[in-house]
């Protein structure tokens, strides 16, 4: 998953953004509101936010993503276990609420937790005919045998499943394996679909000509 981490601690920022990008997370760090202003139109799957930035509060800035329709599942970090704060956090639009220090097991499967209820899977197995797909453990399986997938195929694979029946544009995919660290070549993504073909069937990612990949149906 892509995942925007606002923290502008310099020793937990780091700390948090190596840790999910461990778990194979595409990570984007801010220490400010500021550097993510040109980020709104970017895709996340999961923002993650500390509470008091130094030019601005997290709570005013998810309430602001909410009336623009901006719905990316949001995790408000604070240092402060007020129950006002919980309150607060919550009503101004944020779906979950951690205190400082964060245990980094326990965030993760909160993330994995939230994507799961937005996409609308109740569970982190899904199946597309002969092809199972393990959310948790970032495993895909061809009538009981686990495929033998790189990481950045397992990104395409678990960004178009999180979006299954709807229409991911090349751009938006580039975006949400990637982010903003790297290059991927003019072909990258089509190279990855066309080997996750080969090895889960032809049938499981349509391609959208002229537009992106659309994941079958569950």
């Amino acid at each position: 998953m892509r995942l925007l981490l606002l923290e502008n601690d310099a020793r937990l920022g780091a700390d948090l953004r190596d840790f999910l990008r461990s778990e194979t997370h595409v990570v984007d760090w801010c220490r400010r509101l500021s550097d993510v202003a040109v980020l709104h139109r970017e895709p996340y799957d999961v923002l993650i936010v500390d509470w008091q930035l130094p030019d601005g509060s997290a709570v005013d800035w998810v309430r602001s993503l909410r009336r623009a329709g901006n719905l990316t599942p949001t995790v408000i970090v604070n240092a402060h276990d007020l129950p006002s704060d919980r309150v607060l956090a919550l009503d101004s639009g944020a779906d979950d609420y951690m205190l400082e220090p964060v245990d980094r097991e326990e965030l993760a499967a909160r993330i994995r937790a939230l994507r799961r209820r937005v996409s609308g899977f109740g569970s982190p197995h899904l199946t597309f005919g002969t092809v199972e797909l393990d959310l948790n453990d970032r495993a895909a399986l061809v009538d009981g045998a686990r495929a033998d997938l790189t990481a950045r195929e397992w990104s395409v694979l678990e960004a178009l499943a999180l979006r299954t029946g709807r229409i991911v544009t090349k751009r938006d995919l580039e975006a949400l394996v990637l982010g903003f660290e790297g290059d991927l070549s003019s072909n990258a993504i089509e190279v990855h679909v066309c080997r996750l073909r080969s090895k889960l069937g032809r049938q499981l990612i349509e391609t959208v000509r002229g537009i992106g990949y659309r994941m079958a149906a569950v």
